[in-house]
């Protein structure tokens, strides 16, 4: 019995010795990779340290292609705005060179407005240079006005509609006609008439600080200019009273400039805003 059981013992422990030794082989290889992944957390790695350092040296292609995309909608925005500029000159300058042709040769046909047979080249009788400063003119006031309302901070809102602003056109055309057609007993009388007329429309069709301002303004500029080209003999006003020049002109040039800014101004209405550069 001693010997059998010796001999039971002795059989089975090399058979249990077999089947352990994997299993602690196998524990000992999970033991070592743990040991790694902690250290390797612990420590970071040289191709950790590039992998982290990448994104701030070089921009991944999705944001190259946002910071491409901005550009291009900047461009756009930029070439819009001015497209938009080019296209409202234009207007503005057939809208000034239409009214010139028309206004002037009401004042012609009434011998108001005087020039030399020399000068007369057009079958509106009236002057080549004329309707084209008149329509540079009316661009530059046009554009001004939006302009003057964006700086300082208040957009024009009364009256925002082409049926308003074809009325002011007509009222204007109806001043200038009755500075032509009505006999007063003096001029004086003539002024005072076509001034009121002249501040009924600016308060009509506009009302603002901005527009009152830029209508004295381009009077006045207006009638300096008149008066230097009356006194060089390029044209003259018949029964001058106002040294040069007829003290009613400058209501005309007032009214003048109230209408062609309410064109520009609505010309104006959903044009993008004009592109800050940084």
């Amino acid at each position: 019995m001693p010997r059998l059981h010796d001999h039971f013992w002795s059989c089975s422990y090399p058979h249990r010795a077999r089947h352990q030794s994997p299993l602690r082989a196998r524990a000992a290889g999970l033991a070592a990779g743990v040991g790694d992944m902690i250290s390797s957390a612990a420590v970071p790695g040289p191709s950790l340290l590039v992998a982290h350092s990448g994104p701030d040296t070089d921009p991944s292609p999705r944001d190259r292609s946002v910071a491409s995309s901005g550009h291009r909608g900047s461009g756009s925005h930029t070439n819009s705005w001015h497209h938009h500029l080019v296209q409202r000159s234009l207007v503005l300058f057939l809208v000034g060179v239409v009214l010139a042709l028309v206004l002037n040769l009401l004042q012609i046909q009434r011998n108001v407005t005087l020039f030399p047979e020399e000068v007369i080249a057009t079958i509106f009788s009236s002057a080549w240079w004329v309707p084209p400063c008149c329509g540079t003119a009316a661009a530059v006031v046009g554009l001004l006005y939006p302009c003057i309302d964006s700086h300082l901070g208040e957009p024009h809102k009364f009256k925002r509609e082409w049926a308003s602003v074809m009325r002011c056109i007509a009222v204007f055309v109806g001043i200038n006609h009755a500075s032509a057609k009505l006999d007063f007993a003096n001029n004086v009388q003539l002024s005072l008439t076509l001034a009121a007329l002249s501040l009924g429309l600016w308060w009509t069709f506009d009302r603002s600080r901005s527009g009152l301002g830029l209508g004295i303004t381009v009077a006045f500029l207006a009638t300096l200019i008149t008066q230097f080209l009356v006194y060089n003999g390029v044209y003259q006003y018949t029964s001058p009273d106002f040294l040069y020049i007829r003290s009613w002109l400058p209501c005309i040039f007032f009214s003048g400039g109230v209408t062609v800014g309410n064109i520009g101004r609505q010309l104006a209405m959903g044009v993008p805003e004009k592109p800050h550069s940084d």
